[in-house]
């Protein structure tokens, strides 16, 4: 289990250390999809979604989530967030909106959660908002896209690290 960071020698679960680490600027971009009917898309599009403006609330969720990760995630540590993007990439040929969360901070541990946090509130957000046109959308392709910053440097889902 030593190659687990969250494990003690015991096999105990523990929070890591990171008094030791220094502060950098860290970065977190993580991306996901929600596949739909190709009515529930035009509807969200159009803005004929019968409780709002569906992307507006997912936006407003994904920061929400980003900030409160650390009481969601048992083991996450509490960051103070720099900044939080989200992008919304609807895309007729798949009948699906690809959601990408970017998340900064400056400090001692990195922000990969927290983005992916915020994506999957995001596209949970756009699931129960539309829930009720279409029970069948499907949340899928959740993934780190990528992170700088700390002892590991650069790193990309594609392969294309420094």
């Amino acid at each position: 289990m030593s190659d687990f960071t969250h494990f003690d020698a015991g096999g105990q679960a523990v929070m890591v250390d990171v008094a030791g680490k220094a502060d950098t600027r860290r970065i977190a971009v993580a991306s996901g999809r929600i596949r739909m009917l190709p009515d529930t898309l035009a509807r969200i599009q159009e803005g004929r979604a019968g409780k709002g403006d569906v992307l507006g609330i997912a936006r407003i969720a994904a920061i929400q989530a980003t900030k409160r990760t650390a009481e969601l995630i048992p083991l996450c540590h509490p960051i103070a967030l720099t900044r939080v993007g989200v992008e919304f990439e609807p895309d007729a040929a798949s009948s699906s909106v690809r959601c990408v969360v970017t998340a900064e901070t400056v400090g001692k541990t990195g922000v990969e959660m927290e983005a992916l946090t915020g994506v999957s509130a995001a596209l949970l957000t756009i699931y129960d908002m539309c829930k009720a046109v279409d029970r069948g959308m499907t949340l899928s392709d959740i993934h780190l896209r990528e992170k700088q910053g700390g002892r590991s440097g650069y790193w990309r889902a594609d392969g294309q690290n420094d």
